[in-house]
C-alpha cells in the first residue's frame, strides 16, 4: 500500500534569527527533519525603544527569506505547504504591516503574526517533540530577542502560559551600556526580571516544580560554553543535556566580568551573541535562583518545530493528535532507522527477541524497564551502519546512533544504545576503545549485559528468516539451557548463537547451551 509524505517547511521570523525547518511527514516514519538553517538577522535591533524596524534590517530579512524559499523548492516543498510565524520584534513594530507586505510582494510568503500566549504554545508543542515530558508539571521557558516565554506543563496539560517582554534584545538595549556590565545596570536587570517573573514563579512554587528546560539560541550557547568549560566536548548531541546549578554559577562569575574582546573567545558563543549573552547569563542566573532549580535541561526545538505540529494537527485530517503524540523516543529511533534505509523487519525481529531474551535472564542480570527499552532501541538501530559499508558496518552503526540527533534521550542515554549497538558483533566490549570507556563503571555494566544479549539475538536471526517464534530459560546456579521453538528446524540459528555466547556467558559467569523445542508446545 503506497504512504503518501508530504513536505512542510516553517520558518520563525525571531527578534534575532530567522529559522526555517523543513520535514517530510507520513504514516510510516511520522515527522522526519529534512533540513533546518538560520540566520542571525537581528531585526528586532534598535526597534524596541522606537518601534520601528531598520530598513537595512528589513532589507536583510528579505533576502534571507529568498533564500529560504530556494532551499524549501529544492527540497520538494510546494509553496502552499510553507509556513511562517513573526514573533516580538515584528510583532510590535509600528512599520510591520509595510514589512509584511514587502514580504508577501517579493517572496509570495505570507506571514502571520503571532500573539505572546500563541508563541508559549507553540513553543510547547516544539519541546514535547524533542524532549520526554514527566508526568508532573515542569518549567519550560524560551529566551528570545524580544519576549520570553514560560510554560509550565506536563506531558499532557498545559497549566500556564505567559509572554514577558525581557527578551535579551530588548534588555541589552534598556539596560546595558557598560561593559563589563557595572553593578547598578546588573542589580536593576535583575530586579526588573524578578519583577517581571513573579507570577510564574508563584505558579511553579504553588506545582512544586522540580526542573526546567530551555530553548531557544541563547540557552544553547550557554549550554555549549558550559560544556566546554567542563571538559565536556566530547558529547555529541546537545538535546537533553543538562547543566547544574554549580556548573552555572561558577561559569556565570567568570563570564559576566568579561568584556565582549573577552567573551568572543569563548568556545561555543554565537559571534553576533556576544553583546546579548550578557542579558541571558543574568536572566538564567535569576531563574535558577526565583524557580530554586538544581538544573536546567536543554531542548533543540522550540517554536518553529511547534509550528510543523499544529499545521499538521489542523490541516491534514489523518494525521491527528494520536500520531503526533507518539513515544518521541520510539518515533526518533524509528526516523533514524529510515533515514538509514534499515531492513525494517529483520531489526524488528531481533528486537523482539532481544527483550525475550532480556525478560528470560532478569533473575540473573538484575537491570530495569529503563535498560530494557535502551536495550530494545540499540536493537532496532544495530545493522543501520550497512547504509555506510558491510565492512565494519558495527562501528558505523555506533556513530550514526552518535550522531543521528535522537529527540528525548539524555546524552548518557545514546552513548549507551550506540556502545550496545557497537558490539553486536566482532570484538566484545573494551575499554580501550573511547566511548565505551567514557561511561561510568555502572554503565558499562549495562552495556556488556545488553551488548551480549543483542549478540545472541543477532545469531538467532542469522539468516533472516525470522524463524525463532519464541524463547525460554531454564538455569542453574552454573548454566542457562536457552529453548528455542521456531518454524523450521533451527540448526542454522543454534550454530550462529553459540559462535555469539561466550560473551555473555562470561558477563553472567554461566555456561550457555541451545536447545530446539517443540514449537507446537510454545
Amino acid at each position: 500500500m503506497h504512504t503518501q509524505t508530504r513536505k512542510v517547511a516553517a520558518i520563525d521570523l525571531g527578534t534575532n534569527s530567522f529559522h526555517m525547518v523543513i520535514v517530510e511527514e507520513s504514516e510510516g516514519k511520522g515527522i522526519v527533519e529534512i533540513d533546518r538553517v538560520k540566520e542571525m538577522i537581528c531585526i528586532g535591533r534598535g526597534s524596541i525603544s522606537t518601534k520601528m524596524l531598520d530598513e537595512k534590517a528589513m532589507e536583510a530579512g528579505i533576502t534571507t527569506l529568498k533564500h529560504f524559499l530556494v532551499l524549501a523548492s529544492q527540497h520538494g516543498v510546494k509553496q502552499e505547504s510553507i509556513i511562517a510565524f513573526a514573533t516580538s520584534a515584528i510583532r510590535e513594530a509600528k512599520n510591520r504591516d509595510v514589512f509584511l507586505q514587502r514580504v508577501r510582494d517579493e517572496t509570495g510568503i505570507k506571514i502571520k503574526v503571532v500573539s505572546g500566549l500563541e508563541e508559549a504554545q507553540f513553543i510547547y508543542y516544539g519541546v514535547r517533540r524533542a524532549v520526554r515530558l514527566s508526568t508532573e508539571p515542569e518549567l519550560i521557558f524560551d529566551i528570545g530577542g524580544g519576549s520570553v516565554e514560560f510554560i509550565i506543563a506536563d506531558h499532557q496539560k498545559i497549566f500556564l502560559l505567559e509572554s514577558r517582554k525581557v527578551g535579551v534584545a530588548r534588555m541589552l538595549e534598556r539596560f546595558i551600556t557598560t561593559d563589563p556590565i557595572a553593578d547598578k545596570e546588573l542589580s536593576l536587570l535583575e530586579q526588573f526580571f524578578a519583577a517581571e517573573l513573579f507570577s510564574s514563579t508563584e505558579k511553579s512554587r504553588e506545582l512544586n516544580i522540580k526542573r526546567a528546560i530551555a530553548s531557544s539560541g541563547t540557552a544553547q550557547n550557554i549550554a555549549r560554553m558550559i560544556r566546554s568549560a567542563t571538559g565536556r566536548d566530547d558529547e555529541v548531541t546537545l538535546n537533553q543535556s543538562s547543566f547544574t546549578r554549580k556548573e552555572f554559577q561558577k561559569f556565570y562569575k567568570s563570564v559576566i566580568a568579561m568584556n565582549a574582546s573577552q567573551r568572543k573567545k569563548l568556545t561555543g558563543l554565537d559571534e553576533k551573541r556576544v553583546d546579548l549573552i550578557v542579558p541571558g547569563l543574568v536572566l538564567m542566573n535569576v531563574i535558577f535562583s526565583l524557580f530554586k532549580l538544581k538544573e536546567v535541561m536543554i531542548s533543540d526545538s522550540a517554536l518553529r518545530e511547534g509550528m510543523v505540529v499544529h499545521y499538521l494537527k489542523n490541516n491534514w485530517s489523518d494525521c491527528g493528535e494520536r500520531r503526533l503524540q507518539l513515544n518521541i523516543r520510539r518515533q526518533s529511533v524509528i526516523e533514524l532507522g529510515y533515514r538509514c534505509d534499515w531492513n525494517k523487519i529483520h531489526s524488528e525481529h531481533i528486537a523482539a527477541l532481544c527483550l525475550q531474551l532480556f525478560d528470560r535472564l532478569q533473575p540473573l542480570h538484575g537491570l530495569s524497564s529503563h535498560e530494557r527499552e535502551l536495550l530494545e532501541y540499540a536493537a532496532l538501530l544495530h545493522n543501520i551502519g550497512t547504509f555506510i559499508s558491510i565492512a565494519s558496518h558495527h562501528k558505523h552503526s555506533q556513530y550514526l546512533i552518535l550522531n543521528g540527533e535522537l529527540r528525548g534521550f539524555s546524552p548518557v542515554e545514546i552513548n549507551i544504545m550506540a556502545n550496545i549497538a557497537r558490539y553486536h558483533r566482532k570484538s566484545p566490549p573494551s575499554t580501550k576503545h573511547e566511548a565505551y570507556s567514557q561511561l561510568k563503571s555502572k554503565q558499562r555494566r549495562v552495556v556488556d549485559v545488553l551488548s551480549g544479549i543483542l549478540r545472541i539475538a543477532n545469531g538467532l536471526d542469522r539468516g533472516h528468516r525470522q524463524n525463532i517464534v519464541s524463547i525460554e530459560a531454564d538455569m542453574t546456579a552454573s548454566s542457562v539451557t536457552i529453548g528455542l521453538h521456531a518454524m523450521h528446524n533451527p540448526d542454522i540459528e543454534i550454530w550462529a548463537a553459540g559462535r555469539m555466547k561466550a560473551w555473555l556467558e562470561t558477563v553472567l559467569e554461566r555456561s550457555i547451551r541451545f536447545e530446539a523445542r517443540d514449537a507446537r508446545k510454545r
